[in-house]
């Protein structure tokens, strides 16, 4: 991903134009020679600090020969691999493709090759050299002092750069090479100074429009020139900013740039698992670049979260890693490390590590600053096992092994720095100008690179020769567009434009040095090979080229100048016989190609760590993000009726379903109703039983002595109208019991209050008979109406017929039939919840359906308590009152109990079985009290059942008009009088007598 970036603005031109303005006033005194001095007789210093070959076009090159200096020195020690491999490198290219016959005939490449250092503002100057050929210098006003014109020495005119390595140090450059365009600097007559001749310094005035506003730089009106900019290809800045084509509209690369590599890097870090990962980076455009990319490529696609970003500091203090290490243990489950430093910060870190006891802690994942370099973990191979590094895809190149392994220092003294690399390399000191002036061993010249040293090729060789094939190629068809069929350099190439040049490279597109594609024709020029290495000091030595430059990858740029995203994946490993080296583990070419069964983490295992924020939630939790790091969350169960809907949500479950046991769904509630065998049932059906048992003998008995004074005192027609609603009081525990279907609905809506309303109806016409009677007496010796048995029947199936109609419009109103009542027992575990089995029948349902038979009862209570001084020889009235005072009891106990319980989970057992042995003991009681003494004088004293003379209604209403006024005269005397008088009264007058039982039909009313 390209990150934008705005145009350069005038701050930074003046800062550039002010270091060139400094630059060309040493360069007026240095570089400003007559032409006796121009060329060969130049003075060897000015090459000192860099190697210059000749040749009829000259490429630029910057490398980090030397690593960065301390307290204000700019270069520090000697780089073998990155900065001697790579220098090398260029020149071994160069070599090969002036001995290729097929490629730029007829034409030489020279270079011109600068040391960074390391160090963006030293390359900065350095890069200076690179355009000094196109700086116009106006000579015109200026004369020496013997009259003639000044004569300036030509520099070299450098048409492309090879570099740079850092990516801070490409953006200085590449800042450089593109501000010469519509601009010049011109040479001003002398002033008091001294000038070209040696009289007077000249004065550098710079002409360009574009600083105009820059304050202390004086620009004059003059006619503008277009020179041209500088095309620059890198072998090895990888950072996103300068795929911007605005900015850095003359860079390239044969590296991807990091946009790439961070999206690789993240797609590692996904398939390993790891969702919470901290970010290092080194202080500069490839290290903050770097982490800037992978942090938004990791915001963009989601699922990775940033624990810490630190940074490195360009200048560290001493315990500054020690710090940035007990910084990264600040959030101890980012173990994983994304590192984009480079390899001095990478030690140095592992270092700390190291000090710190944390081996093993810490997962790095290192970019190609790491790749498969020995250097960073150098006696740290344990704090860096399992270190997982990605490098661009290359190969090593044999050829250059080859070549490097050859090199010497008689016939390799046109690099500079060779002798110093000689003393690194094998130890030793030469002569007493050596660089290493504490070795006591002297070299002898005759030392040979890996065969008296270790030696392993640099990562970065291929794409350094790649580069150079990649501008070579863009000359070769510059040339044969502007000079076909003419040899050599023809004048059009006299001053390449870089524009026109830079259209060429972007064109390019052949294999890694084996063959090239003509981007003009489109077919691929004859592949070539190159046999013999250079043996002289300069390149010479003869031989033609026979064996393949570089690794045979394909080189091409996209529109922004970047090369494919093609990596390798390492890991370092530690084995068994405790040798460490990088595995390669996988691939990335657009897309993830990871061996997982090759990883390995520890000597003796294969588990794969982890480094995540919080643990996967179990099922049936959902996440429960922390604010502004969605890598973290709590777990929550879902609680209750929820199921787990998704990841983070729960959802609550329909209402007849629960969560299963897992909670990722939803199961139906199991139904249950009341069971035969469960205890709430057996003991109502018990009681039933006993009841219908007793009932039945008791019908039994009075239809056996039907025609018995005892059962027709009783009321044969009364008495069976209750015994029949004795007998479906008792019935009617089975129906409530049974499971509930529309059959089983229909009759407990019939029989729940027509076995009671029978018994009190009954009971009640006879009350009221008793009543109707006795008042009757009290008035006149007529009996009263409707006392006969055909009329008592009438009017006790006048109030049944009542509770009839009612149970009829119910059915008409509210079809009966079942439902699942899962309010019942949904308990708050949701494994105990039950859905319960039910008729339609409401609380308030069965409060009208019983209510009009308590209605009865009640009002059938009141006629016994009014009847209660009746003689207990008339007509069962105290039997009666009895009865009805316990039924009274039963019911009063049963409304608390059956209500009461409706919030239980037990509510469908207990009010069941208290509806069901209420009525059994309502029907108990009136059974037992009413018919009991009765069957027990039929069957055991059946003399006692036996008729007796008859009274009339007048000697009826006599003896109870007695006994009523005997019961207020004892409650007008004291205790004792009154009985007293009363034995002396009715002992004269009424001879002992047997209880006996009296009819009303007996008697001539």
């Amino acid at each position: 991903m390209v990150r934008g970036s705005k145009p350069p603005t005038v701050t930074s031109h003046c800062f550039l134009s002010l270091l060139m303005l400094k630059s060309f006033w040493l360069v007026g005194s240095a570089s400003h020679k007559p032409a006796v001095l121009a060329d060969s007789q130049q003075p060897q210093q000015e090459y000192a600090h860099s190697i210059r070959v000749d040749g009829d076009i000259i490429l630029g090159g910057l490398f980090p020969v030397h690593a960065r200096g301390e307290r204000g020195v700019p270069c520090g020690e000697l780089k073998k691999e990155k900065g001697i491999h790579r220098l090398e490198a260029m020149l071994f290219a160069i070599d090969l493709i002036n001995k290729d016959p097929d490629l730029l005939p007829n034409v030489t490449l020279g270079a011109r090759i600068l040391d960074t250092c390391s160090r963006d503002t030293y390359a900065l100057e350095q890069s200076l050299t690179f355009v000094q050929a196109l700086i116009e210098r106006d000579g015109s006003d200026v004369r020496c002092a013997n009259g003639d014109a000044p004569i300036f020495a030509k520099p070299d005119k450098v048409v492309g750069v090879i570099g740079a390595s850092a990516s801070s140090v490409s953006i200085m450059v590449a800042n450089i090479l593109r501000l010469f365009k519509n601009k010049k600097v011109v040479v001003l007559p002398p002033d008091e100074k001294s000038d070209p001749c040696g009289n007077k310094k000249l004065r550098v005035e710079f002409r360009y429009s574009e600083i105009s506003d820059c304050r202390g730089v004086s620009v004059t009106s003059a006619d503008r020139q277009l020179v041209g900019k500088i095309p620059q290809i890198s072998y090895a800045s990888t950072a996103p900013e300068l795929s911007d084509n605005a900015r850095y509209d003359f860079f390239s690369r044969v590296v991807p740039p990091d946009s790439y590599q961070a999206q690789a890097m993240l797609d590692i870090v996904t398939a390993m698992g790891w969702n919470y990962v901290s970010t290092l980076a080194s202080e500069g455009n490839y290290g903050e670049s770097g982490v800037e990319a992978f942090v938004q490529i990791s915001r963009e696609s989601g699922g990775v979260c940033i624990a810490q970003s630190l940074k490195i500091p360009r200048e560290p203090k001493p315990g500054e890693f020690d710090k940035i290490i007990l910084r990264l243990l600040e959030t101890p489950n980012a173990r994983a490390v994304i590192m984009f430093a480079n390899e001095d910060d990478i030690r140095r870190v592992l270092d700390a590590a190291k000090r710190n006891n944390l081996t093993g802690h810490f997962l790095w994942v290192g970019s190609d600053s790491w790749g498969s370099k020995i250097s960073p973990v150098v006696q740290q191979e344990r704090v860096a096992e399992g270190a997982v590094t990605i490098l661009p895809k290359r190969a090593s190149v044999d050829a250059f092994d080859r070549y490097f392994k050859s090199r010497s220092l008689s016939n390799n003294r046109r690099n500079v720095w060779f002798a110093e690399f000689w003393e690194e390399n094998f130890g030793c000191k030469l002569g007493m100008h050596g660089k290493r002036p504490g070795s006591p061993k002297k070299c002898t010249g005759l030392e040979k690179v890996s065969r008296d040293s270790t030696y392993e090729q640099e990562g970065k060789v291929q794409f350094v020769m790649d580069a150079v094939y990649a501008m070579a190629h863009a000359l070769h068809h510059m040339h044969r567009e502007l000079c076909a069929g003419y040899p050599g350099l023809c004048p059009r190439m006299a001053n390449i434009d870089g524009k026109e040049l830079l259209a060429h490279i972007r064109a390019v597109s052949f294999n890694g040095g084996c063959s090239m594609t003509d981007p003009v024709k489109l077919q691929e020029e004859k592949p070539f090979t190159v046999g013999s290495v250079m043996e002289a000091g300069g390149g010479g030595g003869g031989g033609r080229a026979h064996t393949v430059g570089s690794a045979g990858t394909p080189v091409i740029f996209n529109e922004n100048g970047d090369a494919p995203g093609r990596y390798d994946i390492f890991q370092y490993q530690i084995n068994n016989r405790s040798t460490a080296e990088y595995k390669v583990i996988g691939h990335w070419t657009n897309q993830l190609h990871l061996n997982m069964e090759a990883l390995q983490w520890t000597a003796s295992g294969s588990s794969l760590p982890t480094s995540v924020c919080s643990l996967p939630c179990q099922t049936g939790e959902r996440k429960k993000v922390v604010k502004g790091v969605p890598c973290c969350w709590h777990c929550e169960r879902c609680e209750g009726y929820h199921v787990q809907a998704s990841e983070f949500t729960c959802e609550l479950c329909p209402y007849e379903k629960r969560p299963n046991q897992n909670r990722t769904g939803c199961q139906h509630i199991p139904i249950i109703k009341l069971e035969w065998h469960s205890p709430w049932a057996l003991v109502p059906v018990f009681i039933s039983v006993l009841g219908i048992i007793a009932t039945t003998f008791v019908i039994v008995t009075f239809v056996r002595f039907n025609d018995t004074p005892i059962v027709r005192a009783s009321g044969r027609e009364m008495s069976y109208v209750l015994l029949t609603g004795i007998f479906l009081c008792y019935v009617i525990t089975f129906p409530m019991i049974a499971a509930p279907d529309v059959v089983v609905c229909s009759f407990r809506r019939i029989f729940l209050g027509l076995g009671m309303c029978f018994s009190y109806a009954a009971l009640l016409t006879k009350t009221n008979r008793i009543h109707r009677i006795f008042e009757q007496g009290k008035k006149a010796v007529t009996a009263p109406r409707f006392i006969s048995p055909a009329s008592q029947l009438v009017i006790t199936f006048s109030l049944i017929s009542v509770q009839l109609l009612g149970v009829l419009v119910w059915f008409a109103a509210d079809p009966p039939h079942t439902f699942v009542d899962y309010g019942e027992q949904r308990t708050q575990d949701p494994k105990n919840a039950r859905g319960v089995l039910k008729c339609d029948i409401s609380d308030l349902s069965l409060i009208c359906s019983l209510g009009y038979s308590i209605l009865l009862m009640v009002t059938c209570t009141v006629y016994a308590i009014k009847t209660r001084g009746v003689p207990e020889t008339f007509n069962e009235a105290k039997p009666i009152g009895f009865t009805m005072y316990t039924t009274c009891i039963i019911w009063l106990a049963f409304i608390p109990i059956f209500f009461g319980t409706a919030q239980s989970a037990e509510r469908m057992y207990i009010q069941t079985a208290t509806l069901t042995v209420s009525l059994s003991l309502s029907a108990s009681v009136s059974l037992g009290m009413l018919y009991m003494p009765k069957v027990y004088i039929i069957i055991f004293h059946p003399e006692q059942n036996v008729p007796k003379r008859k009274r009339s209604f007048k000697a009826i209403v006599t003896a109870a008009t007695m006994t009523s006024k005997l019961s207020q005269l004892a409650a007008e005397r004291p205790n004792g009088e009154v009985k007293t008088e009363l034995c002396e009264g009715v002992e004269a007058s009424v001879p002992p007598t047997k209880t006996t039982y009296v009819s009303y039909t007996n008697h001539a009313i």
